[in-house]
C-alpha cells in the first residue's frame, strides 16, 4: 500500500512537475516578447531622439527663413503704404465721380419705377377689357343660340349656317384679339429691357464724359513733358561741350587748373537739377503710360457701348416694324368686322325677301339692339384705349400712394423673413448641439460595443450567473485584485529572470527545479487554484451521479407505469430502436427502428415467434396500408388478451 501511495505521489508529482515546465516554458516565451517590446521601444526612442533632433534643427532654419521673410514683408509694406496712399487718392476721386453716377442712377430708377407701374395699370385694364369682350361675344352667342331655335324649319337652317359661320368668325376674332393681347404683353416687357439698356447706355456716357474732363488736365502735362525733354536733351549737349573742353585743356598743359570755385558749385548744382529732372521725366512718363491706358480702356467701352446703341437701335426698328405689321392686322381684322356686317345685312334681307310680312318683329328689333350694344362696346373700347394712351404721358396721382403701401409691405415682408431666418437659424444652432450630443453618446457606444459590454434595447443577454468575466466585470474590488495579483506575479516572475541571468543558473530537468524557478506567490496560487478545481469536479461527479440514479429509478417507474396502462413493456436501445413486448404473451415482441427520412415515424424492423394467429393480416392492415403503429399494438394487445384469459378459464376448469 505504501509503495502504490508513494508511486501515485511520483505521479501526482510527475504531472505536476509537467504542468509547471508547460508553464515556465510559457513564462519564458513571455519574457522574450517583453524583451522584443523592450527593444522595439528602445528602437523607437532612439528614432524619436533623432526625429526630434531633426525637428528641431529644421525649426531653426525655418526661423532664420522666416525673419529673412519678415526683413522682405516690412520692406514691401513700406512700399505698399505708400502706393495705398496714392490709391486713397485715386479711391477719392473715384468716390465722388461714382456718387454722382449713383445719384443720376436712383434719378433714372425712380422715373422707370414710375413707367413699369403705369405699364401694369395698362395691363390690368387691358386684361378686364379682355375680359368684358370675351364676355360680351359670350353673351352674343347665347343669343344668337337662343334665336337660332324658332319653329320654321328652312329659316332655322338658314339662321343655323348663318350664325355658324358668325360664330366662327367671332371665335377666329377672339382668338386674333387674345394673340393681340399676347403680343402687347411681349412688346411691354422687351419695351422694360430696352429702357434698361438705355439707361446703361446712359451711364456709360456720362462715365465716358468724366472720364474726358480727367484727361483735359494731361495736356498740359504733355506740355511740360516736351519741354523737360528739351532741357534736358540741351543739357547733356552742353555736358558733352563741356567734357570735350576739359579734356582738351588737360591735354594741352599740366599746369593745375584755375578755374573759379563758384563755376564748379553751379556745375555741381545743374547736376543734381539734371538729376531731379530726370527723375520727374521718369515719374511724368509712368503716370502718361498710366493714363493712356485709362483712356484705351474707356475708349475699349466707349466703341462696346457704341456697339450695343447699335444693336439697340435694330431691335427698336424691328420693334417698330413689329407695330406696324399689329396695325395693319388691325385694319385688316376691322374690315373684316365690315364685311361680315355686310354679310349679315344681306343675309336679313334675303330671309325678309324670303319670309315677307311674316318675319318675326321682335327678332329683327333683338337682332338691332345685339348691334347697337356691338357698336357700344366698341366706341367704350376706342375711348378707353385713348385714355389709356393720355394716362401713359403723365403720372397718375395714386402711384406714389401705392408705391409706399407697396413699400410697407416689403419691409413687413422682409422683417417676417428675417425673423423666420433667426428661428431657423436658432433651430440649426440646436439641431448641431444635439448632433454633438449624438455624436459624443455614439463615441462612447462604440467604446462599449468594441469592449463587447454595449447591450442593445429590447435584447436580452443569457448567460451563466458566476463565470469569471461575469464577476471581473460586475465587480470592481475583485477585478482590482486580480490585476494586483497579475501585476506582482509578472514583477516576481521578471526579477527571477534577472536572478537566473545574472547567476547564469540553468534549467534543470529534475523534479524540484519548478520550485526554484517559479516564484512562491504563482506556485501557491496555481495549487490554490488546482485545489478548488479539483473540488468542483468532485462535486459535480457527486452530483451527477445521483442525478443518473434518479433518472435512472424515473425511468423505472416510467416503463411501469406505461406497462399497467397500456398493457406493453418498452425497452430503448442508444441506436434509438425500441423493442415492445406484451404482458400478456411474453414470446409476442416487437423492435421498431426510426424512419431513414430522420422524422418522428418508425418502422417495424423485427418481431418474436409469439402473437396471436391472424398477425400477418394485422401487420399488413395496421402497418402498410394504415401506416398506424398505436392501432397495431392495441390490436395485438385485444388478441393477446383474449388469448390469455382464455387460457385462465380454461385452467380453472
Amino acid at each position: 500500500m505504501a509503495h502504490a501511495s508513494l508511486e501515485r505521489q511520483l505521479v501526482a508529482a510527475q504531472t505536476t512537475k509537467m504542468e509547471l515546465e508547460t508553464k515556465l516554458r510559457e513564462k519564458e516565451i513571455f519574457i522574450e516578447k517583453l524583451e522584443r517590446d523592450r527593444r522595439w521601444f528602445s528602437d523607437r526612442e532612439q528614432e524619436e531622439r533623432e526625429e526630434k533632433e531633426r525637428e528641431r534643427a529644421e525649426h531653426e532654419q525655418q526661423t532664420e527663413r522666416k525673419d529673412n521673410e519678415l526683413r522682405t514683408l516690412r520692406n514691401s509694406l513700406t512700399t505698399l503704404r505708400e502706393e495705398f496712399a496714392d490709391l486713397q487718392d485715386t479711391h477719392s476721386s473715384l468716390s465722388r465721380s461714382t456718387s454722382q453716377t449713383i445719384a443720376s442712377q436712383k434719378s433714372q430708377i425712380t422715373t422707370l419705377i414710375r413707367q413699369a407701374s403705369l405699364l401694369e395699370e395698362e395691363v390690368s385694364q387691358f386684361r378686364l377689357l379682355a375680359e368684358e369682350r370675351s364676355q360680351t361675344i359670350e353673351e352674343i352667342q347665347v343669343q344668337f343660340q337662343e334665336l337660332s331655335t324658332s319653329p320654321n324649319d328652312k329659316a332655322a337652317e338658314q339662321e343655323t349656317t348663318d350664325m355658324a359661320v358668325v360664330r366662327e368668325e367671332l371665335h377666329r376674332q377672339a382668338t386674333y384679339l387674345r394673340t393681340l393681347e399676347s403680343t402687347n404683353a411681349k412688346l411691354t416687357s422687351e419695351l422694360a429691357v430696352l429702357r434698361d439698356r438705355h439707361t446703361s447706355i446712359e451711364v456709360l456716357r456720362e462715365e465716358k464724359r468724366g472720364l474726358e474732363r480727367k484727361l483735359k488736365p494731361l495736356e498740359d502735362l504733355r506740355e511740360q513733358v516736351v519741354k523737360l525733354e528739351a532741357q534736358v536733351e540741351a543739357g547733356r549737349q552742353e555736358r558733352e561741350t563741356w567734357a570735350q573742353n576739359q579734356s582738351s585743356v588737360t591735354a594741352s598743359t599740366s599746369t593745375p587748373s584755375k578755374t573759379p570755385v563758384s563755376i564748379t558749385q553751379s556745375l555741381s548744382a545743374l547736376r543734381l537739377q539734371h538729376a531731379q529732372l530726370l527723375e520727374d521725366h521718369g515719374a511724368t512718363v509712368a503716370l502718361l503710360r498710366s493714363k493712356e491706358a485709362e483712356l484705351a480702356s474707356v475708349e475699349l467701352r466707349i466703341t462696346e457701348a457704341q456697339e450695343t446703341v447699335e444693336k439697340l437701335e435694330s431691335e427698336v426698328i424691328l420693334l417698330n416694324d413689329k407695330a406696324y405689321r399689329c396695325e395693319q392686322r388691325t385694319s385688316l381684322a376691322e374690315r373684316e368686322v365690315g364685311f361680315m356686317k355686310a354679310l349679315v345685312s344681306s343675309f336679313s334681307l334675303e330671309e325678309s325677301n324670303k319670309e315677307g310680312a311674316s318675319m318675326d318683329g321682335a327678332r329683327a328689333e333683338q337682332m338691332q339692339q345685339l348691334e347697337a350694344l356691338l357698336e357700344s362696346y366698341k366706341s367704350t373700347n376706342l375711348r378707353l384705349t385713348q385714355l389709356l394712351n393720355e394716362a401713359g404721358t403723365r403720372e397718375p396721382i395714386s402711384v406714389a400712394e401705392e408705391r409706399k403701401r407697396e413699400l410697407e409691405k416689403e419691409r413687413a415682408a422682409r422683417l417676417e423673413a428675417r425673423e423666420a431666418l433667426d428661428a431657423a437659424l436658432s433651430k440649426s444652432q440646436a439641431q448641431l448641439d444635439e448632433i454633438e450630443k449624438l455624436e459624443q453618446e455614439l463615441f462612447e457606444l462604440g467604446g462599449e460595443i468594441a469592449g463587447g459590454r454595449h447591450i442593445p434595447p429590447g435584447v436580452r443577454v443569457l448567460s451563466f450567473r458566476d463565470t469569471p468575466d461575469l464577476q471581473l466585470r460586475d465587480n470592481p474590488e475583485t477585478r482590482q485584485a486580480e490585476m494586483d495579483r497579475m501585476k506582482e506575479e509578472n514583477a516576481a516572475l521578471i526579477h527571477r529572470i534577472e536572478e537566473l541571468q545574472k547567476g547564469g543558473a540553468r534549467v534543470e530537468h529534475g523534479t524540484n527545479s519548478g520550485e526554484h524557478l517559479i516564484p512562491k506567490k504563482s506556485l501557491d496560487a496555481v495549487c490554490k487554484e488546482r485545489d478548488e478545481l479539483q473540488g468542483m469536479l468532485q462535486q459535480k461527479e457527486t452530483r451527477l451521479k445521483r442525478l443518473k440514479e434518479v433518472f435512472s429509478s424515473k425511468a423505472e417507474e416510467f416503463k411501469e407505469s406505461i406497462a399497467a396502462l397500456l398493457g406493453v413493456k418498452l425497452a430503448f436501445f442508444p441506436s434509438g430502436q425500441v423493442r415492445v413486448t406484451s404482458l400478456y404473451d411474453l414470446s409476442a415482441t416487437f423492435v421498431f427502428k426510426p424512419s431513414s427520412s430522420g422524422a418522428a415515424d418508425m418502422q417495424l424492423m423485427a418481431q418474436g415467434e409469439g402473437g396471436p394467429e391472424d398477425l400477418p393480416q394485422i401487420i399488413t392492415h395496421w402497418i402498410t396500408e394504415e401506416q398506424c403503429i398505436p392501432g397495431f399494438l392495441a390490436s395485438v394487445t385485444m388478441e393477446l388478451y383474449d388469448r390469455w384469459k382464455q387460457r385462465e378459464r380454461d385452467a380453472a376448469k
